[in-house]
């Protein structure tokens, strides 16, 4: 392929197999994308798909993930620890190979319309994609989940969506998409069941806090398995690494007297952000070499 576009749409659902593997055959079902890998959390309740392909294949699929999520997804019922504001709750294109940004902003906007028109969901543009000078940010959309979304729909100007009707579908809520740079997904997983503790260090570590650079934090608890988590995006791992991450919150732990039980990525990361010997400082206990995004758009072959 000479163009690849990479998308990682987060979906509503953690829990329900068979509604998981109903998203996962649409994507398999089309030939010029493929599913690079899918990642499913019960307390946090959602999946999050990364797919790659041709532009063209790759909006038609988001389309038809938003399509089905409508029918699927219930907002309504949904609880889960991990904000959100839509059935699917965000759809973001990443520029691989052969594809500018300003071609996925073009993407993004082109999805939105779309959706909006189509299915009767309201869209925000976040990131790049954003046609405010100032870009709107995803943590912002999310801010207080899809009834603090909903209110500022109804009372606040600037909360008008880009696209579709200036209130919530009564089912799937609304969706963010937008453009970005690579992101990493990154969590670390504490041995304790106080989630006060996982909140204080979120708060401490991330940027909007005073902390690290490019960092986005928050303190979760995982009632399935007695723990407590720090979920976090690095948003530009050359300025702030892996390594950097997890020093902090080690250090930060020590303070509180609480173990670190182990760290997950989530979807697929550049092969550049791994620094060497970094699996068992890291206390990865899950990791995949697949997990590499260069060694997973090997594996497809065509592309």
């Amino acid at each position: 392929m000479n163009q690849i576009v990479e998308c990682v749409p987060n979906i509503s659902e953690g829990r329900d197999r068979q509604v998981i593997e109903s998203f996962i055959e649409l994507i398999q079902g089309e030939s010029e994308v493929h599913l690079l890998d899918h990642h499913s959390d019960v307390d946090h309740h959602r999946t999050v798909f990364t797919i790659a392909g041709r532009p063209d294949a790759m909006r038609k699929v988001a389309y038809e993930l938003v399509r089905r999520s409508i029918e699927l997804i219930d907002l309504s019922k949904h609880r889960g620890v991990h904000p959100r504001v839509g059935s699917v709750d965000v759809v973001p294109f990443v520029p691989i190979r052969g594809i500018s940004m300003e071609d996925c902003v073009e993407l993004a906007r082109q999805l939105g319309a779309r959706i909006g028109s189509e299915l009767a969901m309201p869209v925000f543009l976040y990131g790049q994609a954003s046609f405010r000078g100032t870009p709107r940010r995803l943590e912002q959309i999310r801010q207080g989940g899809w009834s603090s979304l909903s209110e500022r729909m109804r009372l606040r100007p600037e909360w008008i969506p880009d696209f579709g009707p200036a209130r919530l579908h009564s089912k799937a809520g609304a969706v963010a998409v937008g453009a970005r740079d690579y992101l990493i997904a990154y969590n670390v997983l504490l041995q304790t069941a106080d989630v006060a503790i996982a909140q204080d260090i979120a708060r401490a570590i991330r940027t909007s806090g005073g902390g690290l650079p490019s960092v986005k934090a928050l303190g979760l608890e995982l009632k399935s398995r007695g723990l407590t988590q720090v979920s976090m995006n690095l948003t530009n791992y050359r300025e702030t690494s892996l390594n950097d991450v997890y020093r902090a919150i080690h250090e930060k732990t020590q303070y509180f007297g609480v173990d670190i039980e182990e760290s997950e990525l989530v979807g697929l990361v550049p092969q550049a952000a791994l620094p060497p010997e970094w699996i068992i400082p890291l206390k990865f206990k899950h990791w995949n070499p697949d997990q590499i995004l260069e060694a997973r758009l090997a594996q497809v072959g065509r592309m």
